[in-house]
């Protein structure tokens, strides 16, 4: 895309999504970096089921770590890799306590040093709780970036810098909530709606699909 075709790609997304905001369930930086950390590999829906019971009983790194590895996996084990999870978020609330007086940090650095926390994670915490330019790239955004030219490459580092290049400073924090919607409920891994699509006149994806004839009804 030219760098016309990007802000109007953009704004069209803007238009389809005016509120858009991160689903997962959160109170403060803190459960937003929980939640995100649960949210690997599993969708939002099923990390904002165990969340209130979680936050409930762990509300601070203290509470977290307090409630041990076993507390937080009886709370969470209806998501994916629970176990693993458990253990990083007990984990990570001691890394606060121990290096960051109980705050998460505001560098992707820093948040990368926690456990369980990768560049998307920090990402998303830089850009939601601090209001950071940043974009990140999630398998929504990567499958949407390469579909429709916005910022194409091999990997997700690859596109979050062509995506970091390519997007208008001021559309950046918001960009990647209208890119993740846009994935997960339009422009859908297995098969695009194209027909759906407000940005599918600037998309270069070339195969866009037609709407479904409709089911004839039996006599």
């Amino acid at each position: 895309m030219k760098p016309a075709e990007v802000v109007q790609f953009l704004r069209d997304l803007a238009s389809a999504w005016p509120d858009a905001k991160t689903e997962l369930h959160y109170t403060g930086t803190f459960s937003l970096l929980v939640a995100v950390v649960l949210s690997a590999q599993a969708t939002d829906a099923s990390v904002n089921k165990v969340t209130p019971g979680l936050f409930a009983a762990a509300p601070t790194p203290q509470a977290m770590v307090a409630l041990g590895e076993d507390g937080v996996g009886a709370l969470i084990r209806t998501i994916g890799l629970w176990r693993a999870k458990a253990h990083n978020v007990v984990e990570l609330s001691r890394q606060l306590l121990a290096l960051h007086g109980g705050q998460v940090p505001d560098t992707r650095e820093a948040l990368e040093q926690l456990a369980g926390v990768g560049r998307k994670t920090a990402n998303v915490v830089l850009s939601v709780a601090f209001g950071q330019p940043t974009v990140p790239v999630d398998t929504h955004v990567f499958r949407l970036a390469n579909r429709s030219g916005l910022g194409r490459g091999s990997s997700v580092v690859a596109v979050e810098k062509a995506l970091e290049q390519r997007i208008p400073q001021d559309m950046k924090c918001e960009s990647h909530h209208w890119m993740i919607l846009q994935g997960r409920y339009v422009c859908k891994a297995r098969k695009p709606e194209c027909w759906r699509c407000v940005a599918r006149d600037v998309c270069l994806f070339p195969a866009k699909t037609s709407p479904p004839r409709p089911t004839a009804r039996r006599a």
